[in-house]
């Protein structure tokens, strides 16, 4: 298997964009994951905020590991960057029959930044079935910002999904997306390994680029979810033209003129 990371391409980011999430299927080989449970079992070192990577985790550790597999390596390096810290790092376990589940939430406070994002890896060593509940998502949620638990009172929204998936699946999250914690309802313990990443580069375009313009790049940016209304659409649609034009360097992007309309400045233009 090559080492050398593997890069994502336009429509795979495009995805990320619009979804708040990338599913890597069962990319971590079985060998690992059954040492991965070992691993939890016996516990996580702490890691303090913001430290290197190679700080974090040392080299040969599982989670270095983890990180530098080249489906993994190349999918972070496109999102947040080569060399990014990490935040924190914990170990999700839910216990068989476990009777309560999350509330829905963003992670950490509101987030006002609009040039940088950071991305949280979701790790599951063991399959995980409908009866194992799963991390819940509400695809395109991430980019309405609210404050954790805000959305706490809301029991289901249309259109959400709740990750279930093969072992060795990885998924990467924009942070602010809206997810939680399901009950386990069956007989085996759920584990999820969780890394939060920030980047230290510009995030512009760091993925491999040569399916920039194509067709497929501006389907995934249009896309729409069960729990949009129409002029919620629009705003998410618009919120999501903002953030392509930052990854992108590109400030003339744009679906259906939303943001060309909503940026015309004529006394601007006037006074130069």
């Amino acid at each position: 298997m090559s080492t050398t990371p593997q890069l994502l391409n336009s429509a795979q980011v495009a995805r990320f964009v619009a979804h708040g999430f990338l599913r890597l299927d069962g990319v971590v080989p079985a060998a690992m994951n059954e040492e991965a449970l070992g691993v939890f079992a016996a516990g996580l070192p702490s890691v303090p905020y913001g430290t290197a990577v190679p700080e974090a985790f040392p080299e040969g550790s599982f989670a270095r590991r983890l990180v530098e597999h080249p489906t993994v390596a190349g999918a972070l390096q496109s999102l947040v960057g080569p060399d990014p810290t990490v935040d924190h790092h914990y170990v999700h376990t839910r216990e068989p029959h476990e009777g309560s589940a999350q509330p829905l939430h963003a992670d950490a406070l509101i987030d006002l930044r609009s040039d940088a994002f950071d991305v949280q890896l979701m790790y599951y060593p063991r399959e995980v079935g409908a009866d194992m509940g799963g991390t819940l998502v509400v695809p395109g949620s991430h980019l309405r910002r609210t404050n954790e638990s805000d959305t706490g009172r809301y029991q289901n929204l249309r259109g959400q999904i709740r990750l279930t998936c093969p072992a060795g699946t990885v998924i990467l999250l924009h942070h602010g997306i809206w997810h939680g914690g399901r009950r386990n309802d069956s007989d085996t313990v759920r584990h999820m390994y969780k890394i939060r990443f920030n980047p230290t580069v510009p995030q512009v375009r760091l993925w491999d680029t040569t399916d920039l313009h194509e067709p497929v790049v501006r389907e995934e940016l249009g896309r729409t979810f069960p729990w949009y209304e129409p002029a919620t659409g629009r705003l998410e649609t618009h919120n999501r033209i903002r953030l392509w034009r930052l990854l992108t360097a590109d400030p003339d992007f744009d679906i259906d003129y939303w943001a060309t309309r909503i940026s015309n400045r004529p006394a601007l233009r006037s006074i130069a």
